[in-house]
């Protein structure tokens, strides 16, 4: 895990430290409140940074995804901002069959 992405998680860890529960309460909920703005923020970052590296030369969804640790089509997701279930994602224009 990457320094950075460790001191996020002890920073949650913290507040079960937290001893007083008014306290605890309280700044748990400060971070719950806040959480939806961030985890937007967040995806953003992350898709912003998949295209940078899919726009590196000799870059493939495939080359990214093993560099990644994540399969190709993770990274097409990803860089085309697409989260949660396949159900949310647009539908491709069905074309009516020859005449």
């Amino acid at each position: 895990m990457t320094e950075e992405a460790q001191r996020v998680f002890d920073a949650i860890d913290a507040l079960e430290g937290i001893s007083d529960p008014r306290e605890r309460a309280l700044a748990v909920g400060e971070v719950l409140k806040a959480l939806p703005d961030r985890n937007k923020r967040l995806k953003e970052l992350r898709q912003g940074a998949v295209n940078e590296l899919l726009a590196r030369d000799g870059a493939s969804l495939r080359s990214v995804g093993a560099d990644l640790g994540l399969s190709f089509s993770t990274v097409q997701d990803i860089s085309k901002g697409y989260s949660g279930s396949g159900r949310s994602r647009p539908k491709k224009a069905v074309e009516p069959p020859p005449a």
